[in-house]
């Protein structure tokens, strides 16, 4: 889908998909960002893309403790 969006109303389901060395991008995400123990989870939320659309989607993201949320992407939407 593409990573620009906005998000209009807080993350629900939220869901672990996978932890530290699970995670595809740990070392990436390790050298990008610091951090050790990186989850990547999933989400859903409102969201307005830059075309004005506003949709409930499926988010996926990743975040480690001390770093916050980094790479927020919509991987669906559900409306």
């Amino acid at each position: 889908m593409g990573e620009d969006f906005e998000l209009l109303s807080d993350l629900s389901a939220i869901e672990i998909i996978a932890v530290n060395l699970s995670v595809r991008e740990h070392n990436k995400l390790k050298s990008q960002f610091g951090g050790h123990r990186w989850r990547k989870l999933k989400g859903v939320a409102i969201v307005r893309f830059p075309s004005g659309d506003i949709h409930k989607a499926e988010i996926h993201w990743y975040e480690a403790h001390g770093v916050g949320r980094r790479k927020m992407k919509v991987k669906r939407i559900l409306e």
